[in-house]
């Protein structure tokens, strides 16, 4: 059960947009609108994480970025695969 309200304005060409793609969704502009704020929300808070390291730490993260990357078999064969959409 839904407990609080969170009223806005909008242009009607914004409500208009919005009320489009929730149809699209088969939703309603009020679900539609909660989903897509809860997830934007949602990516900026984890875009917000942060972690700290002790000296030696940072260090071994640094080595391990600016190390070469090892060999990849599989990754190589991938590479080695003609796209599909290059195959006549």
């Amino acid at each position: 059960m839904r407990a609080a309200a969170i009223n806005l304005r909008a242009l009607p060409e914004q409500r208009d947009l919005i009320d489009h793609a929730a149809n699209l969704l088969g939703k309603n502009r009020s679900d539609f609108m909660l989903e897509a704020a809860c997830e934007r929300a949602q990516s900026v808070v984890l875009d917000q994480v942060h972690f700290t390291l002790d000296a030696d730490k940072f260090q071994q993260f640094v080595d391990l970025l600016d190390a070469p990357p090892q060999p990849n078999t599989g990754l190589e064969r991938l590479f080695a695969l003609k796209p599909v959409w290059n195959k006549v």
